[in-house]
This record gives structure tokens, C-alpha cells and sequence, in this order.
């Protein structure tokens, strides 16, 4: 079985490899698809599935260090929030339907829970005595 750690450092390599892959393809594929405003809603999502790979990768080193289950939380809430935010906002750039925009709050709300989990991870850890 592997380890949490491991887990969430893998968890943040894909978001941050699809990252790059959908940043590319935003660039080079839909730049002429799509208006303005449905291509700055797709680069948001890249934008912030980048700053929350990173993150991850971050989490999952703090995992194998601290022993505390907060920090494990925010992991899961990072990889949630990360789906749910940029990937609501990849398809309603693509196709317009509206009730994907609704789907992104709950993201965004994921990913607030994912850095509150984190603080109190941080508060609840002991030092090394």
C-alpha cells in the first residue's frame, strides 16, 4: 500500500502535468475557438490547477512529516476543490452551458477548506521535543 505522502505528491504531479497540458492546449487549440471571456475562464482554471498542484506537492512532503490528520485533509479537499473549481470552468468554457459556472463555488469552497484544514495541521503540530 502506499504511503499518503506518496499519494499526494503523485496527485499533485498529474494536476500539474494536466496543467501544462490543458495551458497548452488553451493556447494553441482553443485560441481561436473561443471568445475572450470563455478563454479567460478557461486560463483561470489552469491558473489556479497549477497553484494547487504545487500546493499538493507541498502537502504530501508535510504528510510523511506531520502525524497529523489535518494535514491529510487538505490533500484530499486541494484534489476535490481542484476538479470540481477548474474542471466546472474547463467545461462551461468549452460548451457554454451555464450550470457549470455554478458547479466552481463549491470548488472554491473546497479549496478554502483544503488551506483552513492546513492552518489548523500546522497549529495542532508539536514540535519535535
Amino acid at each position: 500500500m502506499m504511503s499518503t505522502s506518496r499519494v499526494l505528491i503523485m496527485a499533485g504531479g498529474i494536476l500539474g502535468l494536466l496543467g501544462v497540458v490543458a495551458g497548452a492546449m488553451g493556447v494553441h487549440a482553443l485560441r481561436d475557438t473561443l471568445d475572450a471571456r470563455a478563454l479567460s475562464t478557461f486560463e483561470t482554471g489552469v491558473r489556479f490547477q497549477m497553484y494547487h498542484a504545487l500546493a499538493l506537492l507541498a502537502v504530501g512532503t508535510l504528510a510523511g512529516r506531520w502525524k497529523t490528520g489535518f494535514v491529510k485533509l487538505s490533500g484530499v479537499l486541494f484534489t476535490a476543490g481542484v476538479v470540481l473549481f477548474s474542471g466546472s470552468l474547463y467545461i462551461l468554457a468549452i460548451t457554454g452551458i451555464g450550470v457549470f459556472g455554478a458547479i466552481a463555488p463549491l470548488g472554491g469552497l473546497s479549496l478554502m477548506a483544503a488551506w483552513t484544514s492546513l492552518i489548523v495541521g500546522a497549529i495542532r503540530q508539536r514540535e519535535p521535543s
